[in-house]
């Protein structure tokens, strides 16, 4: 139906033309024989109404051969502005339909390819986002190698690693080439990955931080020629040291209860085959065999708090504590001890502001007498230990009351200081077993302790100078 109705504009075109020109024609044939038959004056006045029927008619068919030619090219150019628009990435724009022939037709296809562009465009648009979404909220790094190791797409914690290992000085770093931009501890796993093609899987170790890397290959002509990589890169320091931690705790539980059970097994087996003649070398047996089992009373007892504190399940009794008291218990406990190893024992004066509104004393007491025991143990004789505390005014305008246990003994190293609170370590790196040497788990409780109530602990030492342990507690005013 539509190419019968352009069929028929295109004749009636035809039909225009030709009675213009018919008209023309028979003007001009009729004024040579008029010229022959009437006078003059009748003769240009026939001739200036043919003229004007002629002009007439070449202006009308002139007008509508415009007419229609506009009618034709006008959509046309229409629809090429508006394909400029879509390439330029308007992809709303559409075209007014203004004929139902080829033309319209034409307007109609057009405006639904742009109706599916569009579509298409905006749903890509949302799996673009969604992707984007996904990456912004992991909290694994997330690297994009092309073949030639540019980095074409990070999420932010990716950059942010880029960022930090970028700062770091590597030992071939004048070696590199700068266009790879592959950082230096995933170099040999991106080679080996593009080399062989297949998914590489391990663990990388930066300064005092541990990954773990998973690059897969990437076979696409859009990050470049060849194939890339994708590396997804999980912070697992935690999971590492907590693991070392666990295989220490074995180690160490091995180590410190094999030896005592062993002491006790050998001397009392001694005791069975009569080895001891005399009452005296019965009795030191003996006695080695009650220290022993008092060592693994209190290395069992301190595991069992240890585990209570940090599971949580730990029960309290908080009160109200008047830490007066609690260093005067504290120091009457330690008085005699001192006193038999030759040690000054200082404690500071009264003061009536020195109350908890919320502590168990009887955890305090247990964080005290474990600090004072190192004290001790660590203090040679002449020296002096000072047991004392005072209120202070926290960050945030909160009152706080400072205990402070502070000896003149040897002193911990520097390197060993931020470790001291961990379980079974010892500053003291060899394992003798004598008087001065502890299951290397009473600094632990006493942060957990702390910590429970709500406050820090920290520690300064100097070799040959002493020690000093500082409890900061909420005053729970």
């Amino acid at each position: 139906m539509a190419i019968w109705r352009t069929v028929v504009g295109k004749l009636w075109l035809t039909i225009i033309l030709l009675v213009g020109v018919v008209i023309s024609t028979v003007g001009l044939f009729l004024l040579k024989i008029v010229d022959v038959t009437v006078s003059a004056d009748s003769l240009a006045e026939i001739k200036h109404l043919f003229i004007y029927s002629g002009a007439v008619g070449f202006l009308l068919t002139t007008f509508f051969a415009f007419f229609l030619l506009t009618k034709i090219t006008q959509p046309l150019r229409e629809m090429k502005q508006a394909a400029n628009r879509v390439a330029q990435g308007e992809y709303s724009t559409r075209l007014v339909v203004r004929s139902w022939d080829e033309i319209g037709e034409l307007a109609g296809s057009f405006n639904q390819m742009a109706s599916e562009l569009n579509t298409l465009i905006r749903d890509i648009q949302h799996e673009r986002d969604q992707l984007d979404g996904v990456l912004r909220s992991m909290s694994d790094a997330v690297l994009l190698f092309d073949a030639n190791g540019r980095v074409k797409l990070t999420n932010p914690e990716g950059q942010h690693l880029l960022e930090v290992w970028r700062g770091l000085k590597w030992e071939d770093e004048g070696e590199a080439d700068e266009r790879v931009t592959v950082p230096d501890p995933l170099r040999d796993i991106y080679d080996t990955l593009i080399a062989k093609g297949t998914t590489h899987t391990g663990k990388i170790h930066v300064q005092s931080g541990v990954w773990s890397v998973v690059m897969t290959p990437v076979a696409s002509g859009e990050y470049g020629a060849g194939a890339g990589a994708v590396a997804v890169l999980r912070d697992v320091t935690e999971e590492f040291r907590v693991d070392k931690m666990r295989k220490d705790f074995v180690a160490n539980v091995s180590h410190e209860i094999r030896t005592p059970v062993a002491m006790v097994q050998g001397y009392s087996e001694a005791l069975l085959d009569d080895i001891a003649q005399t009452p005296e070398e019965r009795r030191e047996l003996v006695q080695v065999i009650h220290d022993e089992s008092l060592r693994m009373g209190r290395l069992v007892k301190d595991l069992l708090d240890l585990a209570r504190l940090e599971a949580g399940y730990l029960d309290m009794t908080m009160q109200e504590v008047d830490v007066n008291a609690l260093l005067q218990r504290v120091h009457r406990k330690f008085s005699a001890l001192a006193k038999e190893r030759g040690i000054e024992l200082v404690r500071s004066g009264d003061d009536a502001g020195l109350v908890l509104r919320r502590a168990d004393p009887d955890r305090l007491e247990q964080v005290l007498t474990n600090l004072m025991d190192n004290a001790l143990r660590h203090t040679a004789s002449g020296a002096a230990i000072a047991l004392s505390a005072c209120t202070r005014v926290g960050d945030k305008g909160a009152r706080q009351i400072e205990i402070a246990v502070k000896d003149e003994g040897e002193g911990i190293p520097a390197e060993d200081l931020p470790y001291i609170f961990e379980r079974f370590y010892k500053a003291d790196k060899a394992r003798k077993r004598d008087s001065k040497v502890g299951t290397g788990l009473g600094l632990a409780i006493v942060r957990n302790l702390v910590e429970a109530h709500g406050g820090t602990i920290r520690v300064t030492s100097a070799i040959g100078e002493g020690t000093e342990f500082k409890l900061v507690l909420p005053a729970g005013d």
